[in-house]
């Protein structure tokens, strides 16, 4: 048995200096999320229509630069020990939770976002992670 788990190793050794040799390029690192770019027009598309000044439900704006100073460091009004967007932890951020519908199981109240809405599709929830995965920078 030792003999098979060693020669499967060394196949898969071989096989993947094969491909070196050959020039296969090694997969690229994801492209860094944009707050302006990528992060911005997601929110106004699907947020700020009912997140316009932050006097609306969850007391939070969610307006282009507006909308990071509602979100990161903040604390949820739903469930105030929950930051809303907690820079570098995407699993520990309200906002992730409420896209995701996490955050009744997570202390949280009120409905999945957008609100009254299908669910966002689970790429732009994936640009919602990895934005605050990477610090979630203005």
């Amino acid at each position: 048995m030792r003999r098979i788990a060693l020669g499967g190793a060394a196949l898969l050794a071989a096989a993947c200096s094969a491909q070196a040799e050959v020039g296969v390029p090694a997969p690229a690192a994801a492209t860094p999320v944009s707050y302006q770019a990528d992060i911005v027009p997601l929110i106004e598309s699907q947020c700020a229509t009912c997140h316009l000044t932050g006097e609306e439900a969850g007391g939070i704006s969610l307006v282009g630069d507006v909308a990071r100073d509602f979100l990161v460091g903040k604390p949820s009004q739903e469930a105030p020990a929950i930051m809303r967007v907690v820079a570098g932890n995407p699993d520990a951020s309200y906002l992730v939770m409420k896209l995701e519908g996490t955050h009744l199981a997570n202390g949280g109240s009120g409905g999945q976002m957008p609100f009254g809405a299908p669910p966002l599709p689970p790429e732009q929830i994936a640009k919602v992670r990895q934005w605050i995965a990477e610090g979630a920078k203005p």
